[in-house]
């Protein structure tokens, strides 16, 4: 038996010096914290310390080695996130993990953006050209000190790749992939719509909702009434099932921010909030840095989050100007029906029949051989997968596809001393258009569209899928910075902006709607800033964190009041479900059982009114959420009218489906949690911050992903937290006083699960706690020296 023993300890002590090798593997791709590095490329040492969360301070010499040693950083704390973010928007994700990756790179090829980044850096004015070269510079440094590769390499076998200027680029073009995601696919449904129903109805259902209006300019908009003739049949009947029926209020993209003027600001000081609302996943998006500098102007010390690819400050605080962005939710993208010849191979413009460009995209495999993917373009844009009707196609005509769509002209927000200049650079800035929020230290706040707008000209309904075969309707350049839309030292002292409709008249012609956020959660906003006087940084913070439940008052008081009656209660033992919707109705909180009712309910009641549209748009490969309709607003209106000729076929009267609905919805939830009393909001709503890893490799998801709980908030309530959809980061912050401030992200700084970082902010981000805005005291020093 000794040699079983000799075996047994042989084959122990061999899993052992395994174990032992991938411990030392992982050690060695952690993030350097301490001592000294050499850089060659820096032109003076530069400082970087970490405070007790891994907050980075970088105290350099000149912005370019700022930018590099960002860089550096970025790359040792988060490299596997950045080279995911611009493989995805490359299409390049196939040759990182395999074939199944394959359908999304075709969906991402159509766009060439890595043609397109590769030309636009050749673009690019000289000072953000060399920021650039710094950064990428800084990145691949920080890669190359890792005495190891980050650990999803080693899962992957695979070998991270260089950072490129191009690479930063990509990652700005996937934050159009997130924030603009639409792609066309929203006109597209627009014009089936608009086809298959009368104008009226058309009107009436993609009408913007005049019970949630909080419109900067205080314009209004009136409500469309009911049309007198009845239900279309489109409406009526589902002739197609529709696998996917689910609703969309709002493009669930987006954030809040807002600001108070001196007047309204604790001790005369401007304040800006902001919390943007992402998909959350760990890591998260931001990565919080302050940067300080020296130039012919003097010293820099600027603060707030990064985005990790890329060498900016994407939202905080210099010292003289604080600001946030939103996402507009506004149109950036038109499209265009082409004439095609009868070979399809070239397209009408301008009374003349011109070529479709061919080009091939190669994707590479890993562990296969590469696959050639044939993109169509278009002077326009390039051909779209969605169906179009015989002997045409739809192309994309796209914000994101223009070279004015990139550029890295947010850096002079960092240098920016007053509104005004701020407001300056936002124009005809290359990225994603936002709603910008900006406050200075002299007390003055303003909004505009920080972004490249398109001049459009010709066209009638941009909703909708345009022809441009005669050559009137086009894109005539962008608009000119004193043309684009802004608010500046607004009378009221106090500005919000929530995804919804900003802007009324010409001006809201000039952005369009891409799909507006309801409205209900700018004006809750809107009225907590006018419910007080005076704010300070913490009376901000609570709005950011309200989470009662306003829009769904009319819900529970419907349910109450006309559809649990004592009759339908008793017969069908709704007791404790009328019981709950009367006592926790009232707020998203994580404990209430009669939040996620009502909520469930008012689901089920738009699915059922508006499951024949759905089904009708799944068979043309769209959905209904791709519509820029708020089911809200069109199916109140049929519920209070309760027209019989207005039903959907398959219901009697709208006391049927109303109680229908309370079944349905009861079922669904039942079988879901067992029972009522487990039923609660925070049972439903839970964080679900997972490692992209963490579904391939289960055993390593307790490591890999976030701690989870039921989170307070939900879609129409300044607390945004829906389904693993929710705040990215709460700032808070007056310039000149960001000692006061306040700044949490989920999750934490670092990307390697054994970095003490990992989960750094992520239970004061749970329980919405307030962090400061600033690094607190130095923990750890590294310096780069040349």
């Amino acid at each position: 038996m000794a040699w079983l023993k000799r075996i047994a300890a042989g084959l122990l002590l061999l899993v052992l010096l395994i174990a032992l090798a991938l411990w030392l593997a992982l050690r060695g791709s952690l993030a350097q914290l301490d001592g000294e590095r050499a850089v060659a490329s820096l032109s003076a040492p530069a400082d970087l310390q970490r405070d007790a969360r891994g907050y980075l301070t970088v105290a350099a010499e000149n912005r370019l080695d700022a930018a590099q040693a960002l860089g550096f950083v970025h790359a040792q704390e988060r490299f596997f996130q950045m080279d995911l973010m611009r493989r995805n928007a490359a299409g390049e994700l196939s040759a990182l993990v395999g074939a199944k990756a394959l359908p999304l790179d075709k969906q991402r090829r159509v766009h060439r953006f890595r043609h397109r980044a590769e030309a636009g850096v050749g673009m690019l004015p000289a000072d953000q050209r060399a920021l650039l070269d710094a950064y990428v510079s800084g990145v691949n440094a920080g890669l190359a000190a890792l005495s190891s590769r980050p650990p999803e390499y080693l899962l992957l076998r695979q070998q991270p790749k260089p950072w490129v200027a191009a690479d930063t680029v990509l990652v700005a073009y996937g934050m159009y992939l997130d924030l603009q995601g639409a792609q066309g696919r929203d006109d597209i449904a627009m014009g089936l719509l608009h086809e298959s129903v009368p104008a009226d109805w058309y009107a009436f259902l993609t009408q913007h909702s005049a019970d949630w209006q909080a419109a900067l300019d205080d314009s209004r908009m009136s409500t469309v009434p009911v049309p007198p003739s009845p239900l279309p049949g489109a409406l009526r009947a589902t002739q197609t099932a529709c696998s996917d029926c689910s609703l969309q209020d709002a493009r669930d993209i987006g954030s809040n921010n807002f600001a108070v003027a001196a007047a309204h600001g604790s001790e005369g000081r401007a304040i800006v909030a902001d919390d943007m609302h992402l998909g959350l996943r760990s890591p998260g998006t931001w990565f919080k840095a302050r940067l300080k500098w020296k130039d012919a102007a003097g010293p820099h010390d600027i603060a707030g989050v990064t985005l990790p690819g890329a060498p900016l400050l994407v939202v905080g605080s210099n010292g003289h100007v604080a600001w946030g962005f939103t996402n507009t939710t506004s149109d950036w993208a038109d499209v265009v029906t082409l004439k095609l010849n009868a070979a399809g191979t070239h397209y009408l413009a301008g009374g003349a029949e011109r070529p479709l460009k061919r080009s091939v995209e190669r994707i590479e495999v890993a562990g296969e051989a590469a696959v050639d993917h044939e993109v169509l373009e278009s002077e326009w844009g390039p051909v779209m997968a969605q169906k179009a009707p015989a002997g045409h196609a739809h192309v994309l005509r796209w914000v994101a596809h223009d070279p004015e769509g990139m550029n890295l002209r947010l850096m002079h927000m960092e240098t920016a001393t007053r509104i005004d200049a701020a407001v300056e650079t936002a124009a005809g800035a290359g990225m994603p258009a936002q709603n910008l929020v900006v406050g200075d230290s002299t007390g003055r706040i303003a909004w505009t569209v920080c972004g490249a707008i398109p001049r459009r000209v010709g066209g009638e309904d941009i909703d909708r899928p345009q022809d441009w075969s005669d050559g009137r309707p086009r894109w005539q350049g962008y608009l000119a910075p004193a043309e684009q839309p802004r608010l500046v030292d607004p009378a009221d002292g106090r500005l919000w902006t929530a995804n919804a409709r900003m802007v009324g008249g010409e001006a809201m012609k000039v952005v369009g709607n891409g799909g507006w956020d309801l409205g209900a959660r700018g004006m809750q906003i809107r009225d907590g800033l006018r419910a007080h006087e005076r704010f300070d940084e913490a009376g901000l913070h609570a709005i950011q964190l309200d989470h009662r439940a306003l829009m769904l008052r009319r819900w529970r008081q419907l349910l109450l009041e006309k559809v649990l009656t004592p009759e339908f209660v008793a017969a069908n033992g709704l007791a404790d479900y009328r019981a709950e919707v009367d006592r926790s109705a009232g707020a998203a909180r994580p404990d209430a059982v009669g939040y996620l009712l009502v909520r469930t309910f008012r689901e089920q009641v738009l699915k059922q009114i508006f499951a024949p549209l759905a089904g009708l748009l799944e068979a043309q490969g769209l959905k209904l959420r791709d519509l820029k309709m708020a089911p809200e607003t069109p199916g109140w209106a049929l519920i209070q009218a309760a027209r019989t000729d207005t039903l959907p076929a398959t219901h009697k009267s709208w006391p049927e489906l109303l109680q229908r609905a309370v079944l349905d919805s009861r079922k669904e939830l039942l079988d879901k949690h067992g029972s009522l009393a487990a039923a609660t909001w925070g049972a439903d709503n839970g964080t679900s911050m997972r490692h992209p890893l963490s579904a391939a490799v289960p055993l390593l998801a307790g490591w890999l992903d976030q701690a989870s709980q039921g989170m307070a908030g939900d879609s129409h309530m300044p607390r945004v937290h829906n389904h693993g959809h929710g705040q990215s980061q709460r700032m808070v912050v007056a310039p000149g006083h960001e000692e006061r401030g306040i700044l949490v992200i989920p999750g934490g700084q670092s990307g390697h699960p054994m970095s003490p970082f990992y989960r750094s902010d992520h239970a004061a981000w749970l329980a919405g706690e307030a962090l400061p805005f600033l690094p607190a005291e130095t923990r750890h020093r590294l310096v780069l020296r040349p």
